[in-house]
């Protein structure tokens, strides 16, 4: 409310709003704690072994508490860099995320966005004029050290053709290259050794380039609010049908890579982490509802000492709750850990 009593309008910027460089810091930051993995691994049936393991992940991590989830670390930066695009209508990809180091429970993430590209997109008779901004994600912890850098592309609202920038940004200079060594970061110091030693089954040796593995059942998305509200997210679409022009709530795109992961690691049990993503493309919305399939292709295996890092590409679909279909909804390529 403004001084004079007035009602002052809270509310994201526009599409038009946004310049090159201009930066979000305002998020809260978010101590990790056990209720948060809790809540998250109930939303998305989280398997990784030395997020839900106490004893085995101080014998591969070492002593402290227990590692976060990537997952959940990766939702929490998203859901603060969501100040930029509260506005939001869609999310279209990410590239080039890399976790620079594992959280563990007890760590507080802080995140820093800014807009490093913008393009309008071309006008069309059947929506409203938008456009696409391109973020630079950054997050660390309590002590400053570098947890995730990552680049995400939303489309937002103009307020009218009227209000059009003209921006037209090269949105396909965004690379998705990740370094051995940016990959290897999050696990330095692990004894993946001890990992193998104590987890049975088949690990980075038993599986190969052009293995593919498709899940035999689904996983039908629930709890979508609660999920956007544990992250932080404030993208109104994903909490008020109004918001998203069609009438319904849009279900938060980390919602859908959640389960896609969770679908990758029943396929593949012995996962250690996840190191970082290549690229990742929202194809469709999802739903509330909606029954979500995988299927997971293993596209190349690196050997490094005791680790093994494996290209995964995920293709998930939505079986709409409405029985309108199936559509593809996410092509995801990922790079996890595993022990050779």
């Amino acid at each position: 409310m403004t001084a004079t009593g007035s009602d002052a309008l809270v509310a994201g910027p526009w599409y038009e709003d946004l310049e090159v460089g201009q930066v979000f810091d305002g998020s809260p930051g978010m101590t990790l704690t056990d209720g948060h993995a809790a809540v998250h691994q109930a939303v998305l049936g989280d398997r990784l072994r030395l997020a839900l393991d106490a004893h085995l992940c101080r014998a591969v991590v070492g002593d402290g508490p227990p590692i976060v989830h990537p997952g959940l670390v990766c939702d929490v930066a998203i859901g603060q860099s969501t100040l930029a695009t509260q506005r939001v209508i869609a999310n279209l990809f990410y590239r080039g995320l890399s976790l620079r180091t594992a959280p563990r429970i007890g760590d507080t993430l802080r995140t820093v966005t800014e807009v490093v590209a913008l393009r309008d997109n071309a006008p069309r008779q059947d929506r409203a004029p938008t456009g696409l901004a391109v973020l630079r994600v950054r997050t660390v912890d309590q002590r400053g050290r570098p947890v995730l850098d990552f680049h995400r592309c939303a489309m937002l609202p103009m307020r009218s053709e009227a209000a059009r920038p003209g921006h037209a940004g090269d949105l396909d200079r965004i690379s998705g290259e990740l370094t051995v060594a940016d990959l290897l970061a999050s696990v330095d110091g692990w004894d993946l050794a001890r990992y193998r030693a104590l987890v049975p089954g088949a690990h980075g040796d038993s599986i190969a380039a052009g293995d593919r593995l498709v899940l035999d059942s689904g996983d039908t998305v629930t709890a979508a609010p609660e999920l956007v509200r544990l992250s932080l997210n404030v993208a109104a679409a994903h909490s008020d049908p109004a918001a998203g022009g069609r009438g319904r709530r849009l279900v938060y795109g980390g919602h859908t890579i959640g389960i896609a992961l969770a679908h990758a690691n029943r396929a593949l049990p012995n996962l250690v982490t996840v190191a970082g993503w290549r690229a990742c493309d929202h194809l469709a919305p999802v739903f509330e509802g909606d029954v979500l399939r995988s299927t997971v292709a293993v596209e190349s295996v690196r050997r490094e000492g005791d680790r093994v890092l494996v290209d995964l590409r995920v293709q998930t679909a939505a079986e709409r709750v409405t029985g309108e279909g199936v559509d593809p909804v996410l092509d995801w390529r990922l790079v996890a850990v595993m022990a050779s």
